[in-house]
């Protein structure tokens, strides 16, 4: 039996130095409310680096959002509320990285 299309949506960000620890915790909870606002968001799940490689090339945080489909993923991409999320985080994130992937599994 074939597996449903899944698209993993990553963004590795690194917050700017002048944003407060509270401000960024807001900004996360921001970020996972919109699996409650935007349907074909399925789950989403976030973490800090704990790397001791060193290899993050600066980046501290990241975020994994899943969806069903591309189209899914697209749809959330032009949502409205995820759009008006972007502009406002943008405002305190120093860089970041966007991936989205489709999972293989190694037979």
């Amino acid at each position: 039996m074939e597996s449903k299309p899944v698209i993993k949506h990553i963004v590795l960000g690194k917050f700017k130095q002048d944003v407060t620890p509270e401000r960024i915790a807001d900004l996360i909870k921001g970020f996972a409310n919109l699996v409650n606002l935007i349907e074909p968001m399925k789950s989403f799940e976030w973490g800090e680096d704990v790397s001791v490689e060193n290899l993050q090339g600066g980046f501290t945080h990241v975020f994994e959002s899943t969806f069903d489909s591309p189209e899914g993923r697209d749809a959330y991409l032009s949502h409205p509320a995820h759009v008006e999320y972007g502009n406002v985080v943008l405002a305190a994130v120093e860089k970041f990285l966007v991936i989205d992937y489709k999972p293989s599994h190694i037979i």
